[in-house]
């Protein structure tokens, strides 16, 4: 349908159109005008994406005279297929409406593990060694190498993509990363170069967050989007962590070890360098004389990933003299090395601010601040003299370079914590203690508003859009930015197919909780295991358990087995587990599904924080139960967050609960990918006594609490309530709603809701 809004025709892709998408589109809009940011919190299955997209396009579209540009982030590559799709409908109907005036180029961006077509590059095992496999064949000096007649490996396709120069271009349309790589191939023309090249003037560009928050990777690949681009940052509940999980390093001894052989291999090439073409070396002292710490002028196939901290005034400054001669920078590496190594002697778990660290270091190893700053570049551009291309092999010294920069950089808002090292602790709420002697040392960003800064500063609009954003009001103080336009949405169904329940006891009337003084009760874990099994009997198709930590699912699974429930369990559905190996995850996913397909049924295991909660959906008979086994809180004896929430209350000056804000939204992430859509629905059980106090079930989303109708309910209630949903639920189902409800607008509704909506919020 075609529409208009405040003098703005909107395409929209479908013949009706949900209120709250509609509302939606009215505030998105309002944002665009006033050139500001916003906070809009869409229920999941609402049609968020759809609309994002039909009233951004239409609004870029409608300012021809002065060209814009959607940028569309998403978390994951998976998500941004998806968003292209819908994308490609939009673009189909628009073209419909309007013929091909109206095409538009759009395409997804990613890594070259994901884009590249060279079958010899992608036998590699992971994104690195890609990455290296690449620069192998596409570096400038191998290209100067082959130039001078000597045999060297190339690559076919981006040898092809360099000879065609400007002819190498996409035609308009929408592109997925698939669609990339055939497109490449056709032509004989390297897909990752092409669209690296593409982003600069596409109307659209979709990719992960990490290329506009990350400063390593927005430095080469986001620097020159237009300032007058709208950037949407989508299923955002959790951007506060990603932007600081961008501005934070760790160090082991496994780290410092590898930066030690990697100074060495350096070394070694220093020596071979000064010995057979020394002028090479000159010519970079001379460069970083001039204060040119990284060559303006980089070859795309050269750039390494650059400073994380370092803007383009200061990159202008005159490099420290110390070390401006490449083995004097090597030596001061060394020393800054010796001096880390000295900090995970200790025995002792303790916490510094960054100040003291860097006037440690200047004490203890005689390096001064100015001198840590410009590692990352200083490195970044030895690495291009030395012409090495194996970088994977670099990656150690890489973060040493990193976290000097880090550390010298910012005097607040980070922490240097050395504490027991533990590879599931950001999954996990557990009260294991890990082993002393292996310690990490940590470089935490605790200030979000660090990494989105000059995304909002730089860009006219940014959208930070999710289905679980309450409390509203803390993600602007988080991220230190005022939004022009703040507004949460409600759902409208045209059926109660959405039925959560607070379960806070057994069928032996025991509370229930996964609290630390009764989570291993023995009374507690029959009755979480009689819980899911009297729900297997009754909930066809696929069940999804979420649970707190890894450790306390592998637990709590082995007593159910001890105690035989588990047996009980495989007879009504088959199980299936998430695991820390992507792979067998990946496995375990697919199998789920087919046991769900073929009418067997299924119950898969994961955990809040895991990689199947960041973006796995489960929708329709993937998943019509979901339970929620306790509150997903952070590690609380975890010195990271501990350091956190003290930076926290230091800033805001009141006592912020971050710690159920940010379990909540968790727990809301988790149990929303049982509805994706209108049409679809499912139940949802919150296992733990705890929720059914106001403190934490007012806190979460208005789409679950307008249905929270069944509080402080026993297992028997629960299974009484789920007999009765789900029979509910088989009767046929309506889309224009019933009982009154208007859940679809027609083209006739549109004008009469959009005058009532804004009169209302004019208001």
């Amino acid at each position: 349908m075609k529409f208009t809004i405040e003098e703005l025709t909107v395409y929209f892709p479908h013949d009706y159109i949900y209120p709250e998408q509609l509302s939606y589109m009215i505030e998105l809009k309002r944002t665009l005008d006033e050139k500001g940011h916003c906070l809009l919190e869409m229920p999941p299955g609402t049609g968020k994406t759809i609309a994002l997209l039909s009233l951004i396009i239409s609004y870029i579209l409608s300012k021809a005279q002065s060209p814009r540009k959607l940028i569309f982030c998403t978390r994951t590559v998976h998500e941004m297929e998806k968003t292209l799709v819908e994308l490609r409908l939009l673009h189909a109907y628009m073209v419909k409406c309007n013929g091909p005036v109206d095409k538009m180029l759009a395409l997804g961006f990613s890594s070259k593990k994901n884009l590249c077509v060279n079958n010899g590059v992608l036998a590699a095992e992971n994104c690195d060694s890609v990455e290296t496999g690449c620069r192998k064949l596409t570096a400038s000096w191998v290209k100067a190498r082959a130039v001078e007649g000597m045999t060297v490996p190339r690559c076919e396709f981006f040898e092809q993509y360099e000879r065609d120069d400007v002819a190498a271009a996409l035609p308009p349309g929408v592109y997925t990363l698939q669609d990339l790589k055939v497109f490449g191939k056709e032509k004989g023309w390297c897909p990752y170069f092409l669209a690296r090249r593409t982003v600069q003037f596409a109307n659209v560009v979709v990719y992960t967050y990490q290329y506009l928050l990350d400063p390593k990777v927005a430095a080469i690949i986001s620097k020159e989007m237009q300032k007058e681009s709208v950037v949407v940052f989508d299923e955002a509940h959790n951007i506060d962590d990603f932007c600081m999980d961008a501005l934070s390093v760790s160090v082991r001894r496994q780290t410092i070890d590898g930066a030690k052989k990697n100074i060495k291999r350096m070394l070694q090439e220093i020596d071979k360098i000064r010995a057979t073409d020394p002028k090479r070396l000159r010519a970079e002292y001379n460069r970083l004389v001039e204060g040119l710490a990284v060559r303006e002028d980089l070859p795309a196939t050269d750039g390494w990933l650059a400073s994380p901290t370092l803007p383009d005034d200061v990159l202008n400054e005159v490099v420290p003299g110390n070390i401006r001669q490449a083995k004097h920078f090597m030596l001061v590496l060394h020393s800054l090395l010796l001096y880390l190594e000295w900090c995970l002697e200790t025995k002792n778990v303790k916490t510094e601010n960054p100040v003291s660290f860097v006037s440690s270091i200047l004490i203890e190893a005689g390096i001064n601040a100015k001198t840590l700053k410009f590692c990352s570049v200083r490195l970044q551009s030895l690495m291009m003299t030395l012409e090495i291309t194996d970088t994977d092999k670099f990656l150690d010294v890489q973060t040493i370079c990193d976290f000097a920069t880090l550390v010298s950089t910012y005097a607040r808002g980070f922490s240097i914590i050395i504490e027991p090292f533990d590879e599931r602790k950001p999954a996990i709420s557990d009260e294991r203690k890990p082993d002393i002697s292996d310690l990490v040392l940590q470089l935490c960003c605790h200030d979000a508003s660090l990494a989105i800064r000059p995304v909002l500063e730089r860009f006219q609009s940014v959208v930070i859009t999710s289905g679980t954003l309450k409390p509203i009001t803390l993600y602007p103080r988080l991220l230190n930015f005022k939004p022009v336009v703040s507004r949460s949405f409600t759902m409208s169904l045209p059926r109660n197919s959405i039925c959560p329940v607070i379960l806070t006891r057994g069928s032996d009337q025991l509370p229930v909780s996964t609290k630390f003084d009764v989570i291993s009760d023995l009374a507690g874990v029959r009755n979480y295991g009689k819980l899911l099994l009297e729900m297997a009997s009754v909930v066809p198709d696929g069940i999804v358990c979420f649970f707190h930590s890894y450790s306390y699912m592998e637990d709590i699974i082995q007593s159910w087995k001890e105690i035989g429930i588990m047996e009980e369990i495989n007879q009504c559905k088959l199980v299936f587990f998430e695991t820390q190996d992507v792979v067998e995850t990946t496995l375990a996913l697919y199998n789920y599904r087919k046991a769900c397909d073929c009418g067997r049924g299924a119950i898969f295991f994961t955990v809040a924080r895991g990689n199947v909660a960041k973006g796995v959906d489960f929708h329709h008979h993937y998943g019509r139960l979901v339970i929620m086994f306790g509150i997903p809180f952070q590690y609380t004896s975890s010195k990271i967050l501990q350091a956190r929430l003290e930076y926290l209350r230091e800033t805001f000056k009141d006592k912020t609960d971050f710690l159920t804000f940010d379990a909540l939204r968790q727990a809301a992430q988790c149990v929303g990918c049982v509805v994706r859509s209108k049409a679809d629905y499912g139940m949802v059980i919150f296992a733990d006594s705890r929720y059914n106090c106001v403190k934490y079930h007012s806190k979460m989303p208005d789409w679950i609490l307008s249905h929270l109708h069944h509080l402080n309910l026993s297992t028997d209630m629960a299974v009484s309530t789920a007999r009765k949903f789900f029979g509910k639920m088989a009767q046929p189902y309506v889309k224009t709603g019933g009982n009154g409800r208007k859940t679809l607008l027609s083209q006739e509704d549109l004008q009469n809701f959009i005058s009532e909506y804004t009169d209302k919020n004019d208001r």
